[in-house]
């Protein structure tokens, strides 16, 4: 090991306790900062409008939980296919390294062959043909025969010092790639920890949340407000997509129906009743936690943030007034600006916004009105 992988590795390491000192600080804040709240609830639980002050700084401390959580999901995720990388390149190397090394058996034994044919034929002298007068021709065949037989040896010989020297190669390679998996596995270990303790004070954040929405009337307010919070995120979309290139759109037609964006059952239907006259305007696909999410068709995405109500959530311009929209994200995996392919991945199934339960909640609109996504994606 030389100086500079010392150095190098210093560095590396210095940058990680950095990060993991900036994660459990701001960690502790939210901790301090729930404990404050929960103090004042448990004083102040009849005052009507210190319980919606109380509300609103719940929502804000749940925004910071739930990103948190998205930033440490988006890192076990980033690891997570680095891994699968490396283990695809181990896999590679050491299927090169059985090719080459039955190469080189074959070449030794090709070599071995060539040399014992060398010797039982004797050590021709050219000095001593033609003393012994053997004829021209037959010198010269012999020396053609001799040229033939060294070049053939001299070939065996640099095919098997180039099949030595890419062993050498690869098995540096490996030593390399081993190192990397193994610091891959630590940094998902430490990934995997940090994501665990964000779940542990956004579970804390949300139940105290909870305590502060238990009438009906509160939990319709609470729905009208993320309504709101939506439509602002549409409109703003809308003005977006002006400025965006020409694309397809959406085909409705069902021979060319869309896949879903995720594995999942429909837990919440188009058009059905959430609370007083607040319907879905989309659909909710009950999914595992870290579940992909896949854009329905190509296009560009025009919003990648957290949204109330919503959590993570992810807009995506597909062309001639159509849009669809992704939330309850565990993560985004990617960013506004952003271009996408039809199947790609873009997302991960999960809890945010409040929720309790793992899922994919999932809109289509055209030129902002939503439109049940059965119409474009089947079953």
């Amino acid at each position: 090991m030389n100086i500079r992988f010392y150095i190098k590795a210093s560095i590396i390491a210095g940058f990680i306790m950095l990060s993991s000192y900036v994660q459990a600080s701001d960690l502790q804040e939210r901790q301090s900062d729930l404990k404050s709240l929960q103090s004042q609830i448990s004083k102040q639980e009849s005052a009507l409008q210190d319980t919606n002050k109380q509300r609103e700084q719940l929502v804000s401390l749940l925004k910071k939980d739930e990103k948190a959580i998205a930033t440490a999901a988006r890192k076990v995720n980033e690891t997570k296919v680095e891994l699968a990388e490396t283990d695809k390149s181990l896999k590679a190397l050491k299927q090169r390294q059985d090719k080459l090394d039955a190469l080189k058996q074959t070449q030794q034994d090709t070599l071995s062959n060539q040399l014992a044919s060398a010797y039982l034929a004797g050590n021709h002298d050219y000095s001593k043909m033609l003393l012994n007068q053997q004829s021209p021709a037959t010198i010269e065949r012999l020396l053609a025969y001799y040229q033939y037989l060294n070049n053939a040896r001299m070939k065996s010989i640099k095919e098997l010092q180039g099949t030595i020297s890419e062993l050498d190669e690869i098995q540096d390679k490996q030593v390399k790639q081993k190192n990397t998996l193994n610091k891959l596995v630590l940094n998902q270990q430490q990934h995997s920890k940090q994501l665990h303790l964000e779940q542990s004070q956004r579970q804390s954040t949300l139940t105290l949340l909870q305590r502060t929405v238990n009438s009906r009337g509160a939990k319709l307010e609470q729905l009208q407000i993320d309504e709101a919070s939506l439509k602002r995120v549409v409109k703003q979309a809308l003005l977006a997509t002006n400025n965006s290139p020409s694309m397809e759109g959406l085909k409705s037609k069902s021979k060319n129906k869309l896949k879903w964006p995720t594995k999942g059952r429909i837990r919440s239907g188009f058009g059905s009743k959430r609370s007083g006259q607040v319907k879905w305007k989309g659909v909710t696909l009950a999914a595992p936690e870290g579940q992909q999410i896949s854009s329905i068709a190509a296009g560009k995405i025009i919003y990648a943030d957290w949204l109330r109500g919503f959590g993570m959530v992810l807009v995506i311009d597909h062309g001639k007034g159509y849009m669809s929209l992704y939330g309850h994200a565990q993560t985004l995996l990617k960013n506004a600006g952003d271009t996408v392919n039809k199947g790609e991945t873009i997302a991960l199934v999960g809890r945010s916004g409040g929720q309790t339960e793992a899922g994919l909640y999932f809109e289509v609109r055209h030129k902002g009105q939503a439109v049940d996504p059965a119409k474009y994606c089947k079953r």
